[in-house]
């Protein structure tokens, strides 16, 4: 019973899906497809037939073969003709949106038919007598016939492109914004689609008053209506010239594909335009996007190893597979170019699951989707998290129970680290701190924190703060000498990183972009770099193989980067690779150093001693530590200092902290004999250095 009512819904389902589609053949929109062809159809038949009446009458008298023909042998090759037509495609064409190729393709489809047509008369007639006659009468048939045709396809185009524009006028004096005046600056294929792409549909209309191609082309002088006013290197002359005209543009509409016009040509429009007070609308080809074309060379797409003036450093992975396959790999500030690039190496190499924790909310989502879409198999957890607060630190540990930390959140940048001292200290000390002792709390096998050159030598609160980060690290490090179960810290200090935000490669490219000036704040400014990349797989080794060879605790790990590079050349290479000429194209300037910024960086403290290192492209560094104790209530001052807004005393008291592995005190007798200040007197004893 169920078995046929089953089949009974079955047949039900069929027979109104045919129900349906004989309905569909019955819908307005299919008969008038159908109605709009055969009236094609129809008026093609028309014109090659009337062609062949109006020939047949003035040619009758005087040519011998009219004599022979009919207006029956011209319906006859009308209809041939244009069933030809039909069989070929032609009438799927659009009249409205008729262009060159639809015309040249309907003078090549219409003298076939016309030729069979005329055939298959010739066949039938005795008209073989008068050869000569006869294919000059047919070749003025389709002279005639074809040209009728085109007019009629050429008329339907016009109609569609003046009430185009009468909608357009209309639309432009109901808008109540100021219809913005263009140029148009490009090749007249790319300035075409652009000009057909201007509608009565857009809300905001532009008014085109000109167009300026990549190179002055003298034959071209209009294209749709809309002047050419020369090439773009006249751009500042076209302006003035409109502008005395009582037209000023106000926008530039620009080609952008990266290949009629480059990159150097951009950047001095940018310049030009910013000067006329013009914005600057860039515009991709489409064309060039659906067949890939690249450009001879594009900029952004340069490897940043260009500007090192050196090769990229390579590593061995195995090392690093053994440390991390199967292990709950946590970073703090994954959202960062340093913590998204260890994130991203980190999961090539097997983790069990990987933890990322950044308090940006954007940041960790884009992370993450890019983490996700890269390796779908792999345990991922989020975790929207702020170091400055202990409790949510240790939630997060007590919740993943991380086996290896890598610790990249910081506030890095100088300029905004010293004008918001109090927030650079919450971060980059009590926020190591509060990680550092979540750390030992939940036995994570081993921290890693990432630090700057900066942090060498310190004249800003920046480099300042990532010293004290540093320190601490170093005195829980050195805690565990006699304990081989003891967590390890381990502290990798490397200079600038290409590309990453905030740095000086993209304000390069902004600059370069816009038409600006590049700014420089000193002549004789250097810093060492590296890539991004390059920095994070050096992290990555170097912390293997102090795990796995049990290295020297205390030591801080410094990268080897080579040599530094002057900012001013770093300028030149980029000017360079966009194809301008430095102080010619674009010119530099010299804007002076900003507050907490040294004129040349150094990779070793005062206080340091340069230690050669078994791991390759790596040294380390050995240094004078602070006792765990004074250092740890220095930080419970900072805390409190932070706490009540007291900036002065917490920036003297960071400073201090940064000065004393380098004093005379002798803080290691003062431990040992049990001396140790009470908690708010050994404020004095640092503040005192």
């Amino acid at each position: 019973m169920i078995q046929g009512l089953a089949q009974k819904i079955d047949l039900f389902i069929h027979n109104r899906g045919k129900q349906r589609d004989l309905n569909s053949l019955w819908r307005f929109p299919y008969w008038k497809r159908v109605i709009r062809t055969a009236a094609v159809w129809a008026l093609d038949t028309f014109a090659i037939f009337a062609s062949f009446a109006v020939l047949l009458v003035l040619t009758r008298g005087w040519a011998e073969s009219a004599t022979l023909l009919s207006l029956y042998d011209g319906a006859i090759i009308a209809g041939v003709s244009s069933t030809i037509l039909f069989i070929t495609g032609m009438y799927k064409r659009s009249w409205r949106f008729v262009s060159f190729a639809d015309s040249i393709s309907l003078l090549i489809t219409s003298f076939i038919g016309l030729a069979i047509g005329w055939a298959s008369i010739a066949y039938f007639s005795p008209l073989a007598a008068y050869p000569f006659n006869f294919i000059t009468f047919a070749f003025l048939h389709y002279s005639l016939a074809s040209m009728a045709m085109q007019l009629m396809r050429a008329c339907r185009r016009a109609v569609r492109s003046y009430r185009r524009r009468q909608q357009n006028k209309a639309s432009v004096y109901s808008n109540d914004n100021v219809a913005k005046t263009a140029l148009l600056i490009g090749d007249p294929e790319w300035a075409l689609s652009v000009l057909d792409m201007f509608g009565p549909r857009n809300s905001s209309a532009i008014n085109v008053i000109g167009l300026l191609l990549p190179s002055d082309d003298r034959t071209i002088s209009q294209l749709a209506n809309v002047p050419v006013l020369g090439g773009m290197e006249s751009f500042n002359q076209t302006v003035s010239f409109l502008t005395e005209q009582g037209e000023k543009p106000n926008l530039a509409i620009v080609c952008d594909d990266g290949f009629n016009i480059s990159v150097r040509d951009l950047s001095a429009l940018n310049k030009s335009a910013k000067q006329h007070n013009i914005e600057v609308l860039k515009l991709s080809d489409p064309a060039s996007q659906l067949l890939n074309r690249q450009p001879t060379r594009d900029p952004s797409n340069f490897p940043l190893s260009e500007l090192l003036g050196r090769s990229e450093r390579t590593i061995e992975r195995s090392i690093i597979q053994r440390q991390v396959s199967q292990q709950c790999v946590l970073v703090t500030g994954a959202g960062g170019t340093i913590g998204g690039e260890l994130v991203m190496q980190l999961a090539s190499y097997g983790p069990s699951r990987i933890v990322l924790l950044d308090h940006a909310e954007f940041q960790l989502y884009n992370i993450e989707m890019r983490l996700r879409e890269a390796h779908p198999d792999l345990e991922i957890f989020p975790e929207l998290c702020n170091i400055r607060d202990e409790d949510e630190v240790r939630r997060v540990f007590a919740k993943h129970l991380p086996s290896v930390v890598y610790h990249a959140a910081a506030l890095k940048h100088v300029p905004m680290v010293e004008a918001n001292p109090l927030g650079g200290i919450h971060t980059n000390i009590i926020g190591t701190r509060n990680v550092a002792n979540a750390v030992t709390e939940y036995a994570v096998r081993a921290m890693v924190q990432v630090s700057t050159d900066k942090a060498v030598n310190p004249v800003g609160m920046m480099g300042a703060t990532k010293r004290v980060g540093e320190l601490y690290c170093q005195s829980l490090d050195l805690c565990g000498v006699d304990d081989t179960s003891a967590p390890r810290f381990m502290t990798v200090r490397f200079g600038n990183v290409l590309g990453s935000s905030g740095s000086i490669v993209p304000l390069f490219k902004r600059q370069l972009l816009e038409g600006r000036p590049l700014t420089v704040t000193h002549p004789d400014i250097e810093r060492f770099f590296m890539t991004v990349g390059e920095a994070v797989q050096l992290i990555l080794e170097s912390s293997a193989r102090s795990l796995e060879d049990n290295s020297t605790r205390g030591n801080i790990f410094v990268l080897d980067m080579g040599e530094p590079v002057k900012i001013v050349d770093l300028a030149k290479r980029m000017a360079k690779m966009h194809g301008l000429e430095p102080d010619v194209d674009v010119p530099i300037q010299f804007v002076g150093l900003r507050p907490g910024e040294k004129l040349f960086e150094e990779l070793f403290d005062t206080c340091e001693r340069r230690v050669d290192s078994k791991i390759p492209n790596l040294f380390e560094a050995c240094s004078r530590p602070i006792p765990l104790p004074l250092i740890g209530r220095a930080i419970d001052e900072l805390d409190m200092a932070v706490k009540q807004g007291k900036l002065e005393e917490a920036c003297r008291l960071t400073h201090s902290l940064v000065k004393l592995p380098s004093s005379d005190i002798d803080l290691s007798t003062m431990f040992l004999n049990n001396s140790l200040p009470k908690r708010g007197h050994h404020l004095q004893l640092v503040q005192g250095l």
